[in-house]
This record gives C-alpha cells, structure tokens and sequence, in this order.
C-alpha cells in the first residue's frame, strides 16, 4: 500500500470534521498544534477511522489522542500501513 501524502491527510481531515476542502491547510500547518488549527479530538478518531478504511493503518484511541500535529499524524500512520509481502 502506498503511504499517504500531506495532500490525503487534507482531505480526510475536512471530510471528518464537516468543511469545505478548499479552506484547506497549507504546509506551514505540519507542524501547528491540532487545536490550534481547531480541530478536536472527535475529528482526530473519526479521521483515524477513515484512514484505516483507506489505508489499513490502526492506530489505538490512545495513540491517536497523543498525536499533536498534522506532521506527527502523517509519521504515524506511514509507520502503521501495512507494508505488501
């Protein structure tokens, strides 16, 4: 499985928390605080959610909640994709 961009952590985000696309982040938002960009906790695991329909990486509530940056959000799950045999 390919491991996913900044560009597919964008989308899964304004799908999970209800916005528009186009008011996307820019890539000086890697490294902003989710709550500083606002997003909660609950679009955090319902994005974490999609990403494992999506992408096959799992990630447990707690990791998830530990997560405080788009950056650190995209190092995790490109750890977690499973990796083709």
């Amino acid at each position: 499985m390919s491991l996913m961009t900044f560009d597919d952590l964008k989308q899964i985000l304004a799908e999970c928390a209800g916005e528009d696309e186009s008011t996307g982040l820019g890539p000086q938002a890697l490294d902003t605080p989710f709550s500083d960009l606002g997003y909660d906790s609950l679009a955090l695991m319902e994005s974490a959610a999609l990403i494992a329909q999506r992408f096959g990486a799992e990630l447990s509530d707690d990791e998830v909640a530990s997560i405080g940056t788009p950056r650190e959000f995209l190092d995790r799950v490109n750890v977690a994709i499973p990796r083709a045999a």
